[in-house]
């Protein structure tokens, strides 16, 4: 037999493993199931009886510690809030919040933010009229009690925030109204519109300014924006569920951060569902967690995450993995997610559903890394369906 070198032999192996082309080239998206891997299952709240839905995550400094917050409610309810000192692995009890935090009346998010001196910050919000908002200065354990934001309002306050390239302590929030909650009366169109609109902090989350709108259609209702960075940090990238039904999730693009945008362009089937949260691994590619409404999909109303890159997200290409996270089994009710990236490269994805048949949902984490993912790929099957 020939001697090949490890290179050679390494190659012929990688290639072996590859997933069959498509007649165009690409390989095909992968359908994966981690839904029965109970081993990576931690539940994060659980109470008989009890809603408990809709939960945001926070990913401290060193790596390791997380910070959940979700309402007793469907959409609303007073805040709940754990943290994870080992990366998702056992949650606390829930800790003792001001008084306000009870009266909350939609889903609250939760958001580090840092100020031009370093000083570092928690931020809680929660939304309807008007939007109110918590600081922490201590990485959770003391919230200042909710305030408004001004005299505007809006829903699912704030879905995603980031920080303004090149400007310390700048940041943008963004979030969405339908003429219900944006003025302290409703002003809803005929026909019904919703708009997209941010609002900017320039001193570390302290204040935020009057909401600037971004978009608004009647013929798209987009909503609960999921906004990420591209790899070289110049372009922002919306995601946007389409409540409707009536078309794809769309995309939206900003090359000066913010002050403009474009689009929107229709997702990848692939992303066709709600509320999109996105992060980088550490490999370069991108994680999507959401919940999956796409027509004709097995696992549409279940709670799953799609692997690709940015390039194929922008490209509106189907990417490399579709999985699905866990088995929701009561109609579409899950998938609002936090998802965040550990020291050590391990993912973690947070969400709600309909767990156990009968019973009220609940909150649980899953974690996973992404070579992990590319085992189970070996033996994947293409996710057949079309848009």
């Amino acid at each position: 037999m020939a001697h090949r070198s490890p290179i050679v032999v390494a190659a012929l192996l990688a290639a072996c493993a590859a997933p069959p082309r498509t007649p165009g080239g690409a390989a095909p998206l992968l359908a994966l199931d981690l839904a029965a891997h109970t081993h990576r299952q931690t539940v994060v709240d659980r109470e008989s009886g009890q809603y408990l839905g809709h939960p945001t995550t926070v990913l401290l400094e060193d790596g390791r510690t997380l910070l959940c917050v979700y309402p007793k409610g469907h959409g609303r309810g007073a805040i709940v809030m754990k943290r994870s000192a080992d990366g998702g692995r056992t949650w606390s009890e829930r800790l003792p919040l001001p008084t306000s935090f009870a009266t909350s009346l939609e889903t609250p998010t939760i958001h580090r933010v840092v100020d031009a001196h370093g000083r570092r910050r928690l931020l809680l919000w929660s939304g309807l009229h008007p939007a109110r908002y918590a600081l922490s200065e201590d990485d959770g354990r003391t919230w200042s009690e909710l305030a408004p934001a001004g005299t505007w309002g809006g829903i699912v306050v704030m879905a995603s925030l980031v920080p303004v390239r090149g400007e310390p302590g700048h940041y943008l929030a963004f979030f969405h109204d339908d003429g219900r909650f944006l003025y302290s009366r409703a002003a809803r169109r005929r026909p019904p519109a919703f708009t997209l609109l941010q609002t900017r902090s320039r001193d570390g989350g302290r204040t935020w300014g009057a909401p600037e709108p971004i978009l608004q259609r009647a013929d798209l209702h987009l909503c609960e924006p999921g906004v990420v960075r591209s790899p070289d940090g110049r372009q922002l990238a919306m995601l946007l569920r389409e409540n409707t039904r009536r078309g794809a999730a769309q995309l939206l693009r900003s090359d000066d951060e913010g002050r403009s945008w474009w689009g929107p362009t229709p997702l990848p089937h692939a992303l066709a569902g709600d509320r999109h949260v996105a992060a980088h691994a550490p490999d370069g590619r991108l994680v999507v967690s959401f919940r999956d409404m796409a027509p004709g999909s097995p696992t549409r109303g279940d709670w799953v995450a799609w692997v690709g890159t940015y390039d194929d997200l922008v490209a509106g290409r189907a990417g490399r993995y579709r999985v699905r996270l866990m088995d929701n089994l009561h109609g579409t009710d899950c998938g609002y997610p936090g998802v965040e990236v550990l020291g050590d490269g391990t993912l973690v994805a947070t969400s709600y559903g309909h767990w156990r048949a009968g019973e009220a949902p609940y909150v649980v984490s899953v974690r996973f890394t992404l070579a992990e993912l590319d085992a189970l790929a070996a033996g994947a099957q293409p996710w057949a369906v079309q848009p």
